[in-house]
């Protein structure tokens, strides 16, 4: 049988064969995708542009605009443009580079969400204590860690993916290259495969859902006793 490095391309089902539907799609997903990209690049400029940017909030706050043009741009444009077309396929290089830029931004994503929950910790709970806390060298620091934690997150996926057999002709029922439609297409066992990708990623997001709740807890429970 054929393993993946015979396999040149993916042939991607889509979201619906109507042709109602995908122009339908086509127009609203346009027209989000342009919202979403103009309004990330205002808030860049904006920020970029004024006195509010050596503030560490507004300082993650830019980051975040860029990661989430980066990360939307991994997907959108691939999905509008085969939504014109009838044959919609991804070569296997570009799936998984899919792959990667998709985890990879969107962990990225994730942990700059979480370093501003903890500046918003500081700003609240030590706002006497805010400047030395929060210096630049340490917001450097924690977006250096932000990066850093999406390629913790994003290689071992992967690899993972790029270490699947594949056989045969491969139709994908799914719109964009990820994890888990490989693991259905892929010919072997992949239960092992699928557990340590649950495992993972729930462990990622399991860590980041406890950080946000605890600073946010105390966050309210300290406005509240002050309120009171």
């Amino acid at each position: 049988m054929e393993n993946q490095k015979n396999i040149s391309e993916f042939i991607l089902l889509g979201l619906s064969y109507n042709q109602n539907i995908q122009i339908f799609c086509f127009v609203f997903f346009l027209f989000c995708y342009l919202v979403l990209f103009v309004g990330n690049l205002l808030i860049l400029f904006s920020i970029q542009c004024s006195p509010l940017f050596n503030q560490p909030m507004y300082y993650f706050l830019s980051h975040l605009s860029l990661i989430d043009i980066c990360y939307t741009s991994s997907i959108t444009p691939k999905l509008i443009g085969d939504l014109l077309v009838e044959r919609k396929t991804i070569s296997y290089g570009d799936c998984m580079l899919q792959v990667l830029i998709l985890h990879f931004f969107g962990g990225t994503e994730i942990f700059i969400l979480t370093a501003m929950a903890f500046d918003c910790y500081v700003t609240i709970c030590k706002p006497l204590h805010y400047m030395i806390i929060m210096n630049r060298t340490r917001c450097n620091l924690l977006l250096l860690a932000t990066w850093t934690g999406g390629a913790v997150h994003s290689f071992p996926q992967f690899f993972m993916a790029i270490g699947l057999p594949f056989c045969g002709r491969i139709e994908s029922d799914h719109y964009f290259c990820d994890i888990f439609p490989l693991l259905k297409i892929a010919c072997t066992d992949t239960y092992i495969t699928g557990v340590l990708v649950i495992a993972f990623s729930g462990m990622v997001a399991l860590v980041t859902f406890a950080v946000l709740f605890v600073s946010y807890g105390i966050i309210l429970f300290i406005l509240n006793n002050v309120k009171d």
